[in-house]
Parts: structure tokens; sequence; C-alpha cells
């Protein structure tokens, strides 16, 4: 695929006016960063009831916005336990809305279990600590930004042999493997730079690249549902993105990786 200077101008112009605000919150943290998520989550809820339940998408939408916010909110005042039994409760009442509106209840289910918990692990990471909760999300920010940023890059650039054309036809070998370098550079970087307990340079690296082949499949995963529902995109919300769902596929998947990452330096390094 040949670079398209408009393209990348347009994507740009977008990252310019969405990225300051989704960075003052990340700072920020506390209820402002919450707010945020959840503010997304509605946004995500949405797209996800448009793209699977088009015949009656508001129902379905709200229901799976309060089924991805209500966790998303015990996460927020430290209720972990709680905010996994309301996912999972959440899940099922979409899918029970979703059912009776003619729609496929697994999909609606799947819609809350989707979004819901990268939703809920951002703002457990966010809170754990004043800190540390702040280098860790920036972490995850970092490496899926920088994966997804060069990826998209590299594939325009150089081309070569797709990765996935049955469900991702623009994605390339070289764009995935720019993605993963640069993930791995980020993490790395991130770890030197920030002081992040039992997280050395070294291990920010290989996070970073096991959180890039995470955003990577995200993505992937993300194009394979879109054409299971025969749409082009999430969304039409980003000018050159697509819907928020287009922009953040990559993150969701992340967020988990990098989860797994703090929990086990927390069980070395204690509350490091």
């Amino acid at each position: 695929m040949a670079l398209k200077p408009k393209d990348i101008a347009l994507r740009a112009a977008s990252a310019l006016v969405l990225a300051p605000a989704a960075v003052l919150a990340i700072w920020a943290g506390g209820f402002w960063f919450t707010g945020l998520i959840v503010l997304g989550g509605i946004m995500l809820a949405l797209e996800w009831a448009r793209m699977s339940e088009p015949q009656d998408w508001r129902a379905v939408g709200m229901a799976v916005a309060a089924g991805v916010i209500a966790p998303v909110i015990a996460a927020h005042i430290g209720q972990m336990s709680l905010a996994f039994v309301l996912l999972v409760f959440g899940a099922a009442i979409a899918g029970l809305v979703s059912n009776r509106r003619g729609g496929e209840g697994l999909d609606g289910a799947y819609g809350v279990l989707y979004l819901g918990w990268p939703c809920i692990l951002l703002v457990w990471m966010r809170d754990l600590n004043a800190d540390q909760g702040l280098y860790w999300t920036v972490l995850v920010f970092a490496v899926a930004w920088a994966a997804d940023i060069l990826a998209y890059l590299v594939g325009s650039a150089v081309g070569g042999p797709k990765l996935w054309p049955r469900f991702s036809p623009n994605k390339t070998w070289s764009g995935f493997i720019g993605g993963l370098l640069a993930g791995m550079i980020a993490g790395g970087v991130m770890a030197a730079w920030l002081d992040m307990g039992a997280l050395t340079a070294f291990w920010g690296a290989v996070l970073g690249l096991l959180a890039a082949l995470a955003t990577m499949g995200g993505d992937l995963w993300e194009s394979a549902l879109k054409r299971r529902f025969g749409v082009k995109d999430a969304g039409n919300l980003i000018p050159g993105h697509g819907g928020l769902l287009d922009r953040v596929d990559g993150l969701m998947f992340a967020v988990i990786v990098v989860a797994i990452g703090r929990l086990i330096v927390l069980m070395i390094g204690g509350n490091a």
C-alpha cells in the first residue's frame, strides 16, 4: 500500500485534537481519568451496537453502556471483585436485551465483555498507586500508540506481503514487524525513564514487545469483527480513523498484557 500523505495528515490532525485530552486525563488521574473511561465506554458501546445490532442499536447500546459503566465505577472505588461480578451480570442483561430486540444475544453480551475488561483494568492500573499508577498507564498508552503508528507508517512506506488478507487486506508483514519493534523500544524507554520498581529496561522491552503483539492482535481481531458485521469502520467519529473503536482496538488488548505485567511486578516488588 503506497504512502498517502493526505491520510497521514488527517490522522495527525485528529491525534493533535484528541491526544491532549487523553494525556491530561491520564496525568490528573482519579475522577478525571475515570470520567474519560466512562465517556469512552459509552461511545464504544454505542458504536458496538450500531455495528452489531443496527436494527435497534439505541436500546442495545444503552444496555451495553450500562454493563460497562457500572463495573468501571466499582473499580474506581476499589471494589474489583464487585466490578467483575457486575461485568458478568451486565453482559447477561445486555444479551437478554439484544435477544428481546430481535438481535443476537451473544453479540450484546460479548460487547460488554469485549469493552468492559480493558476499561476496568485501565482504571485499576491508574488508581492503584499515585505515582506507579501514572507510570504504568503511560507505559500502556506509549507502547500501544507507538506500535499502532509505526505499523501504519512502515506498512504504508514499505508495503510487501499481506499479513492477513482475508480480514484486513491493507495490513502487511512489514508494518507488523515495524509495530513490534516500536512497541519493544517504547516499553524499554519507558521502563528506563520511569521508576517502575522491578520492571527494568530489559523487562520493559519484553513487556513492550508482548503488548505490541497484543496491539497488533487487537487490530486484526476488530478487522475480523467488522468483516463479520459487514462494515468498513466501527463509526465515523474521528476523521481519518473511523470510529473510536477503530482507534483503541489495539490498546484494549495491550491493556490486558500490561496489567498482567503490573501484577507480576506487584508480586515481586510488593507495593513498588
